[in-house]
């Protein structure tokens, strides 16, 4: 099947108010275009150089998601045009995010990640230091940053109630956020292999870039 026809299936089956990123990391220019071209405007990308790349030559109302795990020294690249970054992961990042920020006169939106998967290689925050966070000074007094939500990704697993558990966690996380920070919106998890699980447990945003574009090429 065509990118077009993969993409067309995909959002025919999410629920209304479920966000689709095509993630589009390792993917061509020519591939995101003709995702483009069939009504998709949200990529996400891993790396920032690459976004950059791209952002430059493709058109202006692509909204670009920065998905993967990111370096407070590469910060000040996107900033003038990220959309949000899903993978926030400390004050530290925060504070680089806000006064990249501040450079552009832009609020840059962000979703705070948890860290719910068994695997020690996911990044994210636990609870006690997420209350910390949102708790802290130095977070109150920020104003070119706003939390939109959270983004946690399950253990990469065949044990479907496993995942099930980790993205439930995740979402009574999200529920008890809500009533520190009303704003919140965004729950963003599930990807190729587990979104239709993370959409029954109250995803609004899942990541997919296979199902849609084919398997990655890392050459």
């Amino acid at each position: 099947m065509s990118i077009k026809e993969n993409l067309l299936e995909i959002k025919s089956e999410l629920p209304d108010g479920v966000t689709l990123v095509a993630v589009s990391k390792t993917k061509p220019n020519e591939a995101i275009l003709e995702a483009y071209e069939a009504g998709q405007r949200v990529f996400g990308e891993n790396k920032v150089q690459e976004m950059v790349a791209k952002w430059e030559v493709l058109p202006k109302d692509i909204e670009w998601h920065m998905i993967g795990h990111l370096q407070r020294n590469k910060v000040k690249y996107m900033a003038e045009f990220v959309s949000l970054i899903h993978g926030v992961d400390s004050l530290k990042l925060l504070k680089e995010i806000d006064k990249q920020a501040q450079k552009h006169n832009r609020v840059i939106s962000c979703l705070l990640q948890m860290h719910i998967a068994e695997e020690d290689t996911k990044f994210g925050l636990d609870q006690s230091e997420l209350n910390e966070l949102i708790h802290s000074d130095e977070f109150k007094a920020m104003e070119n940053i706003k939390i939109v939500g959270l983004m946690g990704m399950a253990t990469f697993t065949d044990n479907e109630t496993q995942i099930h558990k980790e993205f439930a966690q995740l979402k009574s996380i999200f529920d008890s956020l809500k009533s520190e920070l009303p704003e919140i919106s965004i729950l963003s998890m599930g990807m190729s292999g587990d979104y239709n699980i993370a959409i029954e447990e109250g995803s609004t945003m899942v990541r997919i870039g296979s199902s849609i574009f084919g398997a990655r090429n890392y050459s």
